[in-house]
């Protein structure tokens, strides 16, 4: 029996051909999402940080860390729209693809590394008032 470069029986896939450009499509669709979902987070952490002050023991280094965290995170969704758009199967782009996709993937490893460094320094929602000192 014939197996791919994984050794999986190439029966394995019900003899159907894999499209390349409709998994990364999809891959990226899924990347854009978490990506979305972490920059609404670092946005209401950055609120957060702000509403806080510079009182705030880590408050420089916060701000620091959240604008580094979004920045990078807006140049990875303009690099993973890039290749969303480009079609994979033209061979003379793939080397170019490649390179994009070694850049996103480090940028989102860096982005993980600063939002651990977020989640270790804290961020804090300022108190609400209390309902006692309201009805005095």
């Amino acid at each position: 029996r014939p197996t791919n470069s994984r050794g999986l029986s190439n029966d394995f896939f019900c003899g159907r051909t894999i499209n390349v450009n409709h998994y990364a499509n999809k891959k990226s669709a899924a990347e854009s999402m978490l990506d979305v979902a972490l920059l609404m987070a670092n946005a209401s952490q950055l609120k957060a940080v702000i509403e806080q002050g510079s009182n705030f023991n880590f408050y420089v280094i916060l701000i620091i860390l959240i604008s580094i965290s979004l920045i990078f995170q807006i140049i990875v969704g303009i690099l993973l729209i890039f290749t969303v758009k480009t079609n994979l199967n033209d061979v003379s782009k793939q080397a170019k693809l490649d390179t994009v996709n070694n850049i996103t993937t480090g940028l989102v490893f860096v982005i993980v590394i600063v939002n651990i460094f977020i989640t270790a320094f804290g961020v804090q929602r300022p108190p609400l008032p209390s309902t006692a000192s309201q009805s005095r």
